[in-house]
């Protein structure tokens, strides 16, 4: 959308606020509201903010204001308030583009993907829970009917959730997103919709707005809903799946689709899938990026049943032990990515791994079509099969040793990032938890 665009839906009175928005670290969306009458000044000189009181975005009390400039291509009506637009936006401080910037990131790799001739398309698969508490206080699943051993896809329970789905289906329909698929998944209260793949930094922003929207719906109805990739130990914790293919700029030509392949690949999407093999460990600091992203990552079997998330760098075709998939031609899918990924930064990381991978020609090698959950681990290493990492300690040692990786993300923020990953998981290895004093305490 125009600026121009914009000055009509405000000469009619359509939009009366705009959301200036943009995400730290986290991918949590912050946001000042401004005034329709002030969108002149918004539009050229951006929302201003104080970066240190904004999360991880790099800054000290001291330094100069960041001002988010909107990217009106974003803007997005909402649904449950129309008079409102939300609208992503770029950080500047001192009138240059920041380097803390997620969303700038992002951009700097589409941009050199478009220089080799490639727009990256990517559609994502949102897994998310929804929560109350219990008596206590404690948060437990919200429905309490709903309790099956494996209630993926039971219509029962689906039914109980109807209204809640049905709402989001239909402000994402009236949004111009597609949703196509949608469903009770494999935990209690847990729930995906899946949206019409489009150019990454269309679905950055859109996966930043939906999760956003998906919370704002709950809490109106007393509840949370939550992405956190493991929120309870006998439960199935939530991925977000990215499938991703290469496209000629004008967006006409899936250079991914060679339908003469046994699974429809082409050599570029092989070199493609590749590279995101190659650099999968340190993948893992920014597609899995918490303590309890690595909770979900389990080797063996795990608590809750099947875990469905992988921890072994392989393909496969429609084998879902794989951190990669082939869900179908033309696509790949990695299957490692969860719930807390920040959209734009697991979009930059990938887009770079691939075309590492694509001007190395990288050999991804073989087609697993095993159950990888079953095969012993002496095994898997016979066959040099590799291992994600098993926590985010060790995913950001591999991240630190990724150039390629950390020239995506940009030297001084690849650095800034895993300082304070780092510092996550010392705050965690530090703290003492009930585990430990159920444990411990009777014995020592």
């Amino acid at each position: 959308m125009t600026l121009d665009e914009v000055r009509v839906l405000v000469a009619e009175s359509k939009v009366e606020f705009f959301l200036s928005s943009f995400v730290e670290m986290s991918g949590a969306p912050k946001a000042k509201l401004v005034p329709a009458s002030n969108l002149e000044e918004m539009a050229d000189e951006g929302a201003g903010f104080a970066g240190f009181a904004a999360g991880n975005m790099g800054q000290d009390p001291h330094d100069s204001d960041m001002a988010n400039m909107p990217d009106f291509n974003s803007l997005t009506v909402l649904p449950w308030s129309r008079n409102i637009s939300w609208v992503a936006g770029n950080i500047e401080v001192e009138g240059e583009p920041f380097a803390y910037c997620p969303r700038t990131i992002l951009q700097r790799q589409l941009e050199r993907a478009r220089g080799m001739g490639f727009l990256f398309n990517v559609g994502v698969e949102a897994e998310f829970m929804l929560l109350g508490r219990d008596e206590a206080g404690k948060y437990v699943p919200s429905d309490p009917l709903d309790t099956l051993e494996k209630p993926c896809y039971d219509l029962l329970t689906l039914n109980r959730n109807l209204d809640f789905m049905t709402l989001l289906i239909r402000y994402m329909q009236e949004l111009g997103w597609d949703p196509y698929a949608n469903d009770h998944e494999d935990a209690n209260c847990q729930f995906e919709i899946n949206w019409r793949y489009a150019e990454a930094l269309r679905t950055a922003d859109r996966h930043t707005f939906f999760r956003w929207m998906v919370k704002v719906l709950a809490e109106e109805r007393s509840l949370l809903a939550t992405f956190m990739p493991k929120p309870f130990d006998n439960l199935t914790g939530s991925g977000a799946h990215y499938h991703m293919s290469l496209w000629d700029t004008a967006g006409e030509s899936n250079l991914f689709l060679d339908e003469a392949d046994d699974s429809g690949l082409s050599k570029m999407a092989y070199h493609f899938m590749g590279g995101i093999l190659d650099h999968a460990r340190g993948l893992s600091a920014v597609a899995a990026p918490l303590v309890n992203s690595y909770k979900r990552l389990v080797r063996g079997a795990p608590r809750s049943g099947a875990s469905w998330a992988p921890v072994y760098v392989t393909y496969g075709g429609s084998n879902r032990t794989q951190m990669v998939r082939i869900p179908g031609a033309g696509r790949i899918e990695n299957r490692c990515i969860d719930g807390a990924a920040n959209p734009y930064l697991a979009c930059a990381v990938m887009l770079a791994a691939g075309l590492d991978g694509i001007e190395k020609e990288t050999d991804p090698g073989l087609r697993n079509e095993d159950n990888l959950y079953e095969v012993p681990e002496r095994e898997l290493r016979q066959r040099n099969i590799h291992f994600l990492p098993s926590t985010l300690r060790e995913a950001c040692d591999w991240l630190e040793g990724d150039e390629v990786l950390r020239e995506a993300l940009g030297a001084e923020y690849a650095d800034y990032y895993i300082d304070c990953k780092r510092e996550e998981w010392r705050d965690y290895h530090q703290s003492v938890t009930d585990w430990e004093r159920d444990r411990y305490l009777p014995i020592y």
